[in-house]
């Protein structure tokens, strides 16, 4: 063990002295900084072998093998800002999720990486698992190789580490303080704090030494969360509004102040963005096909007007607002709504559109990857409004004042006829327009500190922490899309039952019914928060008609923790102890997410 300790005391001075021995000799930041991510790299891959020598050991110490893991991964945080961003599938294999993913497309990802060792070495080594333990560790080597030789032969620009720099930022707020990627080890905070050091050191090689506020910033915060490293009593709110978004705010205004070039493309967090928190942080138009799919005035008003008429039901008696009432935040407030033109009840419960563009797939099994193909699934489903897009094309282009609106929205040479697309997009741009992230939240992170009182400030640093909520529905967007990237939205099976007091999980099979892979049985799509005061009853069935209801469900551990059976649970089925204050307190904050102004003026039928 001491000459472990030595061996990793020693590269640690090796890679300070590199560091500052770069910056002394003048190298290009970029360059220098390339060099120092090597050094780390070979860090990691120190402390990584180490352990896999101590676990090839019969009877190594339970205590050693978790000290060991638990250095490892403060060493993976030192680079992590350039892993994720540079190296996004090869981490997804280093620090991956303990769990199956299947992406949108189909492809499937197998867990890998240091949180399946967790669960190894956590909260009890299991001797019995040592042969796993030991061929997760070796797998490690090939993803580590990749990264050795990006980092040593492909250039990095400023404009990307600055980039990556302020995503780490964004990556600490929403995932790091949550407990996110070390759930056993619940060694988050200390892992934040390495990781914003480490952020301190890359910026440092822009600041003179008459620039030091953002350096201030960084070692403030970084110090806060040394100081303050007691999981459960962690102040997040004070954390983010005092430290992480100075931080991010000062990082953007270097950029400009340096006037590095940047190069734009099409993201839902905006490259301007100086918090998450901004008015105009996210992009509507992330998720959309192409350039011709994004938003205008002209369309916006046109999907409105499409969304009030029934023209596109088969019956003329149904529209999309007749489901997503705006009175009651683009919901309807039933458990099920009604198959069309009957009082059978429909599959599952009608969510909210308000926000629903800021997620990368539609519907509780994330069937759809668009707005536009949400629409035309809807449409021509004969349970919720059994019509046919062709049929009212037709029909609408009788109409003279919709021609005209179509033609305006959609200038075109041809006018023989309306196009398929331009409905689906026209109702789907009204939906992107229904982006409402003007909370009283938002307000209180954007620096009104009298916007939340202090049990919605209790309550959310419970959903950040205690309660774990945030480790699914993450911060800022409260939906299951992933930050601070947001390309991958998740599913999760919490073993829903059939009626609130059934011992029987609900026959829903969820994403199952697309993705025929045991893991998602029961598996739906993770709703957002927002506006879940006003959006009653719960759950894609409508199991739940509360709030309080919903918040009982998780802390006694969702399905499983209520001794329902459900194998594939993927919620920790351990109960959260959570206190009466604490479950108040917690619904007093989800309240404080309710949008402003949910109700904007919509067009009846054909009448303005």
């Amino acid at each position: 063990m001491k000459k472990i300790l030595f061996i990793s005391i020693l590269i640690a001075v090796v890679a300070v002295a590199a560091f500052f021995s770069l910056k002394v000799g003048k190298v290009a930041p970029e360059k220098a900084i390339e060099q120092n991510l090597l050094v780390q790299i070979d860090s990691f891959t120190n402390l990584k072998n180490q352990l896999l020598t101590a676990a090839e050991i019969k009877n190594v110490n339970e205590k050693q093998l978790q000290q060991l893991f638990r250095n490892t991964r403060l060493a993976y945080k030192k680079f992590e800002w350039a892993a994720e961003y540079y190296q996004p599938i090869a981490t997804r294999f280093i620090n991956g999720p303990p769990v199956k993913e299947v992406e949108i497309d189909g492809t499937t990802f197998n867990p890998a990486g240091l949180q399946v060792i967790e669960n190894y070495l956590l909260p009890k080594y299991d001797k019995t698992k040592s042969k796993e333990l030991i061929s997760e560790l070796k797998k490690l080597d090939d993803n580590i190789a990749r990264y050795k030789v990006y980092f040593g032969n492909v250039d990095i620009l400023n404009w990307q580490i600055f980039d990556a720099a302020r995503q780490q930022i964004f990556r600490v707020e929403t995932l790091g303080i949550t407990d996110f990627d070390n759930p056993i080890l619940q060694n988050s905070l200390l892992e934040s704090a390495t990781s914003l050091e480490s952020i301190t050191r890359v910026l440092s090689y822009y600041t003179d030494g008459s620039d030091t506020k953002l350096i201030e910033q960084l070692t403030a915060a970084t110090n806060y969360l040394r100081k303050n490293n007691n999981f459960n009593s962690f102040n997040r709110a004070e954390f983010l509004t005092d430290h992480g978004n100075p931080a991010s705010i000062s990082i953007a205004n270097l950029i400009v102040a340096l006037k590095i070039p940047v190069i734009r493309y099409n993201r839902l967090l905006n490259q301007d963005a100086k918090t998450l928190f901004d008015t105009n942080a996210y992009n509507v138009n992330a998720y959309s096909n192409d350039p011709s799919y994004f938003i205008t005035d002209k369309k916006v008003a046109l999907g409105k007007r499409l969304f009030a008429d029934p023209i596109l039901s088969g019956t003329h008696t149904r529209s999309c607002q007749s489901c997503h009432q705006p009175e009651k935040a683009f919901a309807d407030g039933f458990t099920k709504n009604t198959v069309i033109n009957s009082t059978v009840l429909l599959r599952r419960n009608t969510p909210t559109l308000i926000n629903a563009a800021l997620q990368p797939a539609q519907f509780y099994d994330l069937r759809a990857a668009m707005l536009e193909d949400q629409v035309l699934d809807v449409v021509a489903n004969k349970q919720e409004m059994h019509g046919s897009i062709k049929q009212a094309t037709a029909l609408l282009y009788k109409d003279k004042e919709y021609r005209k609106l179509f033609h305006d929205a959609f200038p075109k040479i041809d006018t023989a006829g309306i196009p398929d697309y331009e409905v689906s997009n026209a109702i789907g741009s009204y939906i992107r327009s229904l982006v409402m992230l003007n909370s009283r939240f938002d307000e209180y992170m954007r620096g009104n500190k009298a916007a939340m009182n202090q049990s919605e400030i209790n309550g959310f640093n419970l959903f950040m922490g205690k309660a774990k909520c945030a480790t699914c529905h993450y911060m800022p967007l409260f939906n299951g899309t992933l930050p601070p990237k947001f390309i991958r939205i998740e599913s999760e099976v919490i073993g829903v039952p059939r009626y609130a007091k059934s011992m029987e999980v609900d026959t829903d099979m969820g994403r199952y019914n697309l993705v025929r892979i045991d893991d998602y049985k029961h598996s739906f799509k993770i709703t957002t928060v927002r506006n879940a005061a006003q959006t009653a009853p719960y759950m894609h069935n409508g199991v739940f008609t509360t709030l309080e209801q919903v918040v009982d469900f998780y802390n006694k551990g969702g399905g499983a923790g209520m001794g329902l059976k459900v194998d594939n649970q993927t919620l920790a089925a351990d109960k959260l102890s959570l206190t009466p204050k604490e479950c108040a307190d917690l619904v007093a904050f989800i309240k404080s997410l309710d949008s402003k102004n949910v109700t904007p003026k919509l067009y009846a039928n054909k009448q303005d």
